[in-house]
């Protein structure tokens, strides 16, 4: 009885840092607090998608650009991550997008800035 006992026990707590695992690391979807703006590439392969991700007094507001693939059955990808307020979404060609003065070859490229330091 007490060996079943613990053994839920362990089971109880595994799920519960297996959810708090996923929320902290996997969960991007508490960042997107906000529609800013939506762009398709020329050709209509890609979407960009850009949240405003209000982080109240203790963060600054982000910004977090969301590619999806809408020919192909792929998850969305998430192509970048800065400090900001305002957007500006252009496609120089079809599968290079300039977002506020950063360019990146979607869906190779990505940018976040904590790398780019």
């Amino acid at each position: 009885m007490l060996k079943r006992l613990f053994l839920l026990w362990r089971m109880i707590f595994a799920l519960l840092l297996g959810g708090f695992i996923y929320y902290v690391f996997f969960d991007w979807s508490r960042f997107k607090d906000e529609l800013i703006e939506t762009s398709t590439s020329p050709n209509g392969i890609y979407t960009v998608t850009l949240y405003r991700s209000n982080g109240h007094a203790t963060t600054p507001i982000m910004l977090l650009g969301e590619l999806q693939f809408n020919d192909a059955i792929r998850r969305s990808k998430k192509i970048y991550w800065a400090k900001g307020e305002s957007v500006k979404i252009e496609w120089l060609e079809e599968n290079i997008v300039k977002i506020n003065g950063t360019v990146l070859n979607v869906p190779k490229e990505r940018y976040d800035f904590r790398s780019d330091l």
